[in-house]
């Protein structure tokens, strides 16, 4: 399905006018990426944020003996639902079989005269409105497939527990309570496990910058505490603990959260350096890449389509335009040029949710927007966020199945 039809059934289903897309397109600054390799805060559970229902009700396939673990009202839907006039937005957002499920904007908390934690305010989607609405009481959200239940971490990161969130009533139905405490979580594309990264110590705490006396600030490393992961079990919340030692705690972010690989056979995260990966098994020990995780780039959160055959890549064409690659997963060649200054979800196998900046120019300066494959159409799906870091304004997406 391509960006036109998307379009018309939204305007036949909802009757309401779309805003037309724009060109908009202007020269990148290459300090983005290369800073983003460096020094930016992953957010793991972007690449892989699928889960089960509370009630987990798993509605099995006659075909083939293969089970649809998404909860039986769930289907790809073709509806579009942009609001190009809202940053952050109020109202939801989504396309194609994927949904803008919650955001967060984050702001730095003082913890002492040199260290300040990153600390999050979500905004989650009540399924029953279609609005978000705020809340300060999670660290972490992960959201489901279907848009009813999320997995939640309570602030002041390492917790001992996870909880399963109702998203139309925003209460907790049931607490997985673990032995090491997690800061950061992550769902297999099916939805039957959780892999929860484990830190000994806050993985946003930070040190606050200096600043110089000729201008500028000076940002001082930060240490790895993290000690391993579990992988959970979501029916019955059992799972074992694998430990994962970094040999130097200064080779990766303080946070590096793991996440399932594409089949869901393995456990990744990323690296600052090349190749850019760790795979490990279910067991904790480091193996191979599978044949379709050997390009992934970390920082990209499109990562593989919903079919496993193309790859969101890097930012691509001359003087840094707001355009990325799409690879092929198994060779990493180029397959073809898309608008969007950073992939960030697959609204189905042709079309992406992205990041574009306006006709400014200013690389921080974003909105979310709909691209298609092989096309110059660009549909925007909301306002441009604040250019601003460390504010409540510079929002930023959580996605999930509808």
């Amino acid at each position: 399905m391509n960006v036109d039809e998307l379009v018309r059934d939204s305007l036949r289903e909802q009757a309401e006018e779309q805003a037309p897309a724009g060109p908009g397109f202007a020269d990148r600054v290459l300090g983005l990426r290369r800073r983003r390799r460096t020094r930016r805060l992953v957010s793991m559970a972007a690449v892989a944020a699928a889960v089960v229902a509370v009630t987990v009700a798993v509605p099995m396939l006659e075909s083939g003996g293969t089970r649809d673990v998404r909860p039986a009202d769930v289907t790809p839907p073709n509806r579009l639902a942009a609001h190009p006039d809202q940053s952050p937005p109020s109202d939801l957002i989504a396309a194609g079989r994927t949904a803008l499920a919650a955001y967060y904007g984050t702001t730095s908390v003082a913890q002492s005269k040199d260290m300040a934690v990153a600390t999050r305010t979500y905004w989650l989607l009540n399924p029953a409105t279609k609005k978000y609405e705020k809340t300060t009481k999670w660290s972490w959200v992960a959201v489901a497939p279907g848009l009813k239940t999320a997995a939640v971490l309570e602030q002041n990161l390492p917790v001992s527990r996870i909880g399963l969130l109702d998203m139309a009533s925003g209460e907790v139905k049931r607490w997985i309570q673990v032995d090491h405490a997690v800061g950061g979580l992550a769902f297999s594309r099916d939805g039957r496990e959780l892999v929860a990264t484990t830190y000994s110590e806050n993985p946003d705490l930070r040190p606050i910058p200096k600043k110089l006396k000729g201008g500028g600030e000076e940002t001082q490393a930060t240490s790895s505490h993290r000690t391993g992961f579990f992988v959970l079990d979501v029916a019955s919340g059992k799972g074992e603990w694998s430990q994962v030692d970094t040999a130097d705690p200064y080779s990766i972010n303080s946070r590096q959260d793991f996440a399932f690989s594409h089949d869901g056979s393995l456990v990744w995260t990323g690296t600052p350096e090349q190749p850019g990966y760790q795979y490990y098994d279910r067991k904790g020990d480091e193996v191979a890449p599978p044949a379709d995780g050997k390009y992934v780039r970390w920082y990209v959160d499109a990562g593989l389509s919903p079919d496993g055959r193309k790859l969101a890549g890097d930012f691509a064409g001359e003087k840094y335009k707001t355009s990325s690659w799409i690879l092929d997963p198994k060779t990493g060649e180029n397959i073809t040029e898309t608008h969007g200054q950073q992939l960030l979800a697959w609204a189905d196998d042709s079309s992406l949710i992205a990041w574009d900046i306006g006709k400014d120019g200013n690389e921080f300066h974003q909105r979310l927007v709909l691209v298609t494959l092989d096309s110059d159409e660009v549909v925007p799906l909301s306002d441009f966020r604040s250019a601003k870091d460390n504010t409540l304004g510079r929002w930023q997406p959580v996605f999930a199945d509808r």
